[in-house]
C-alpha cells in the first residue's frame, strides 16, 4: 500500500507516550459541519476533551469514549482561567492521556494558544495543533461578506477589542486602522464596543463607513445586524443585548451582503422544530430540516428495542415456507426481521416462497437494501391502504405479519375480513420515553420551539404524556390524518398535516405552514 494512502495511527497511551499528547484542535465557528478531518480524528483517539463555550458541545459525539470537561461558558458556568485550563491539561497529559484542547475558531486567532504551547514544551509534552475555521473567513460565506474583494478590500486586518488588562496603554494604533486600506474584522468587543469605536472615529475614520454585526456566525440562530459605524456602540451596549460569541466587520464589503447573503433566505431559516423520533430514526428527519435552515432540536418520544423474547418470531421464521406472503407495515418491521433471519444463521433464501408486501416506498426502500423487491406497495401509505391492495391476492392464503409490540389493528383485522390467515409476530418493542431533555423541556414551557414534529400516534400519546398542556406552546405538525385524530382525541390540534404520510410529506406540510402569513 503507497504511504500517501495508509491509515494514520495516531500516537496514544502511555506505551507510546509515557507523558501523554496534547493536541490544540480548532472548533470552527459554530456549525458542527465545519470541523477539520483532522480534526474529528483526534477527538476520536482523546482520553480527555476540553472544551470552551465557543465550541459547539455536538463536537463531543467524535469522542465518545472521553473525559468532556467544561472549561466555562458565558452565562451558564465559571469561565476557568487560562493557568486553570494549563494545569488541567498537563495533568491529563503526564498521566499519559491523549488530550484535545477544543477552541472556538481556529486555535491561531485570538485563543491564547501560544501560552498553551509554551507550557506544553516546557514540561516536554508533545503536541499538535489542529486548524480550524476562524468566525472571519467564515463570514464570508455564511454571512454574505467577503473580507477581501478586489474591488472594495485587498487588505484584512484581525483586530481584538479586548486586550490583556495589564496592559497600561493600547498596543494598537488606531490611526493606523482608521487608514487601513481595507476590512477591519473586530473579535471579542461586545463590551468594549465605546472604546474602540470611538478610537476609530477619533482617529479619522468616518462615521458613515459600513459595518456588520455578526452572532453565532454558521448556526441556525445566526444574526446580522447592518448599521453605520457611529451606530455600533448603541447596538452592542448594553452587553446584554448580543452575547457573545460576536464580530463586527468594518468596511465597504459589508454591504455585498445584501446579494451574496443566501444563509440566511433558506426557508426555514429562523425556524425552531423539536424532532421526536427515535435516537437512531432522528437524523433522518433532522438532516434535511437542517439543510432548510431549521433549528433543530431532538427529543425523542419513543424507543424501538428488540423483543424481550424471540421464540415466537424465531418459530415463524423456521416455517416461512408455510406462509403465501409477508406483510411490512414498517421499516423498523424490515430490519428487525431480516436481522434476526441472519441471526438464526440463514439468508434471504428463506422469504424466497413468499410474496412480499410494504405499506409504503419507505417500507419498500427498506427492503430494497436486503436486495428484495415488494410486489404490492399501496398508492396510500396506510394500513387500510396496504389491506385494501392485498384484499384479493391473499383471500384463503397465509399472511406473516411482522409488527410493533403495540399499534393499530387495522392492518390484520382487514386482512382477515378479507380472508387471510394472519399469523401476527412482535419484531420490535415501542417503549415511551417518560421524561424530556431539561433542555428541551425549558424550551417547550416557555414557547421557544416553534414546530413539533409528530410521526405516529403514539409518538402524539407519549409527547402528551412527556409535556402536558406545555405542548399547546408549540405548533404541531403531523404526518396523516390518523396521527392527527390521535392528537385532537388527545386535546391538540395539529396546525399542519402532510399530504402524503412520509417525512419528506411532512417537511412540505412544514414549509407550507411556515411560508403562510
Amino acid at each position: 500500500m503507497p504511504a500517501s494512502s495508509r491509515p494514520v495511527s495516531l500516537p496514544r497511551g502511555p506505551s507510546e507516550h509515557p507523558r501523554g499528547i496534547v493536541y490544540l484542535v480548532g472548533a470552527g465557528p459554530g456549525d458542527p459541519g465545519l470541523l477539520t478531518l483532522r480534526g474529528a480524528e483526534v477527538l476520536g483517539q482523546a482520553d480527555v476533551v476540553l472544551y470552551d463555550g465557543l465550541s459547539n458541545q455536538a463536537l463531543l459525539r467524535h469522542a465518545p469514549g472521553a473525559e468532556h470537561i467544561c472549561v466555562g461558558k458565558h452565562g451558564q458556568s465559571r469561565i476557568w482561567q487560562q493557568e486553570e485550563i494549563i494545569d488541567e491539561m498537563l495533568r491529563h497529559a503526564r498521566s499519559g492521556r491523549a488530550v484535545v484542547r477544543l477552541k472556538g475558531g481556529d486555535p491561531a486567532v485570538f485563543a491564547r494558544t501560544a501560552e498553551e504551547v509554551a507550557a506544553l514544551r516546557a514540561a516536554e509534552i508533545p503536541l499538535e495543533i489542529v486548524p480550524g475555521i476562524t468566525a472571519a473567513l467564515a463570514a464570508g460565506s455564511y454571512a454574505g461578506i467577503p473580507v477581501t474583494h478586489r474591488g472594495l478590500a485587498s487588505a484584512v486586518a484581525l483586530v481584538t477589542g479586548h486586550e490583556e488588562p495589564s496592559k497600561t496603554e493600547s498596543a494598537l494604533d488606531w490611526e493606523a486602522l482608521a487608514r487601513f486600506p481595507g476590512t477591519l474584522v473586530i473579535y471579542m468587543g461586545v463590551t468594549t464596543a465605546e472604546t474602540w469605536t470611538s478610537a476609530l472615529l477619533s482617529a479619522g475614520k468616518p462615521p458613515e463607513t459600513p459595518a456588520a454585526i455578526l452572532r453565532r456566525c454558521s448556526l441556525p440562530d445566526q444574526q446580522t445586524i447592518h448599521c453605520r459605524l457611529d451606530e455600533v456602540a448603541s447596538r452592542l451596549t448594553p452587553a446584554s443585548r448580543l452575547r457573545p460569541p460576536v464580530i463586527v466587520i468594518v468596511g465597504a464589503v459589508t454591504e455585498l451582503a445584501a446579494t451574496m447573503s443566501w444563509f440566511d433566505s433558506r426557508p426555514l431559516f429562523g425556524t425552531s422544530v423539536l424532532v421526536t423520533r427515535a435516537t437512531d430514526q432522528a437524523e433522518e428527519l433532522a438532516a434535511p430540516l437542517r439543510r432548510l435552515g431549521a433549528e433543530v432540536l431532538l427529543q425523542p418520544a419513543i424507543t424501538i428495542d428488540p423483543p424481550e423474547d424471540w421464540t415466537a418470531v424465531d418459530a415463524a421464521i423456521e416455517r416461512l415456507g408455510e406462509f403465501d406472503c409477508v406483510a411490512f407495515s414498517s421499516c423498523n418491521g424490515v430490519a428487525y426481521f431480516l436481522q434476526r433471519i441472519f441471526a438464526l444463521g440463514k439468508d434471504v433464501r428463506a422469504l424466497g416462497s413468499c410474496t412480499l408486501a410494504a405499506v409504503g416506498t419507505k417500507t419498500a426502500e427498506a427492503l430494497a437494501r436486503y436486495h428484495l423487491r415488494a410486489d404490492y406497495v399501496p398508492e396510500t401509505f396506510v394500513a387500510e391502504g396496504l389491506a385494501a391492495t392485498l384484499a384479493k391476492a391473499v383471500a384463503g392464503r397465509s399472511v406473516l405479519l411482522p409488527r410493533a409490540s403495540r399499534g393499530r389493528e387495522a392492518l390484520p383485522e382487514n386482512l382477515r375480513r378479507a380472508g387471510a390467515e394472519v399469523t401476527e409476530v412482535v419484531t420490535y418493542q415501542h417503549r415511551d420515553v417518560l421524561a424530556a431533555d431539561p433542555v428541551v423541556h425549558d424550551a417547550m414551557a416557555a414557547g421557544r420551539i416553534g414546530w413539533t414534529t409528530v410521526t405516529s400516534s403514539g409518538i402524539a400519546e407519549s409527547l402528551v404524556n412527556m409535556f402536558g398542556d406545555a405542548l399547546h406552546q408549540t405548533r404541531l405538525v403531523s404526518i396523516s390524518p390518523l396521527t392527527s385524530a390521535t392528537l385532537r382525541r388527545l386535546g391538540f390540534a395539529p396546525a399542519a398535516e402532510a399530504t402524503e404520510a412520509t417525512l419528506a410529506g411532512i417537511i412540505e406540510a412544514l414549509q407550507t405552514a411556515s411560508s403562510t402569513p
